[in-house]
């Protein structure tokens, strides 16, 4: 008999948790061999552990997960498959946007071998604006981190028990779980899914948090940022000669006068920008290298209630 672990990170989900229970419990739960849920509180600053706890009493198959501070969803997950112990494990978002019944479609991909399941949407009730730019972030991970990156991203996955084992021996800070699993590049399925528009509480993810995934996720998977440098150094260099050249054949052939101050000062200008923004980006990669030395843990659990 299998067990399935459904791990649900949480953060500031006071008003959808209960819901959300009932909802499991309605379409997936009883027509599971065996399970566990598994609740992370991310440092929520509402009563989202006081609910949590409520359900854990109402039902025993409950784990109860909080963490000293909030660490994000990356870290939350991985606190969640530290402690599960199913034969398999899907994450579940707590807003209520994707359709629990596809954790049973992705439990049966799952017994027919497939170790890693992504439930891929297929289409979502957002604005223009975050379907572009979100469908933008996509385009840039198939081309520049990992081909099979689904078009639509993916909000959930399910991960087989060897899968979970990887991921936590890699014990990545400043990553991006969903390029670590399709990295890993175990079996993998999709089952696709419509992704409702949030009805119930408010939505914590801002654009920073959406800034840092585009930066952690291009430098941990793609070697693009750091080789940009040099090739904008050569082409700078290249264009450079090239001017120089220009300029002392006008000047030789037909005595054109030299340009003063504006064209030296807007190239000044221009080189030391782009000076600044190639010190940043190996401030980044700098950073990371003394963030990973450090070895801090990418979580830290407080509590922990079985």
């Amino acid at each position: 008999m299998s067990k399935l672990s459904i791990i649900i990170p949480v953060y500031w989900n006071e008003d959808t948790l209960e819901l959300l229970y009932e909802d499991l419990k309605k379409k997936v739960l009883g027509q599971l061999e065996d399970y566990e849920l598994v609740f992370v509180d991310d440092g929520s600053g509402d009563s989202s552990w006081e609910v949590i706890n409520k359900i854990k009493n109402r039902d025993d198959r409950t784990v109860c997960v909080k963490l000293s501070r909030n660490f994000g969803e990356h870290s939350a997950l991985l606190a969640g498959l530290s402690v599960c112990t199913g034969d398999c494990a899907v994450t579940k978002q707590a807003d209520l946007q994707e359709d629990s019944e596809i954790i049973l479609e992705m439990y049966e991909s799952w017994k027919k071998g497939n170790k890693v399941v992504l439930a891929v949407r297929e289409e979502r009730d957002d604005s223009l604006a975050t379907k572009f730019f979100a469908g933008l972030y996509y385009k840039l991970m198939q081309k520049f981190a990992n081909k099979n990156m689904p078009s639509g991203g993916c909000d959930c996955y399910l991960l087989d028990r060897k899968v979970i084992e990887v991921l936590l021996k890699l014990d990545e800070k400043n990553s991006s779980l969903t390029l670590q699993v399709l990295w890993a590049g175990f079996q993998t399925d999709r089952i696709y899914f419509h992704r409702r528009e949030r009805e119930i509480g408010k939505g914590r993810w801002t654009f920073a948090k959406k800034f840092k995934l585009v930066l952690d996720s291009m430098i941990s998977f793609s070697y693009v940022p750091i080789r940009m440098m040099w090739i904008i150094g050569i082409l700078f260099f290249v264009f450079s000669i090239i001017m120089g050249i220009e300029v002392f054949v006008e000047w030789f052939t037909v005595g054109t006068p030299v340009a003063g101050w504006p064209s030296l000062m807007c190239v000044v200008l221009c080189s030391s920008g782009l000076i600044l923004l190639m010190l940043g980006l190996l401030g980044e990669y700098i950073w990371r290298t003394l963030d990973a030395a450090r070895k801090r843990p990418p979580f830290i659990i407080d509590e922990v209630r079985k």
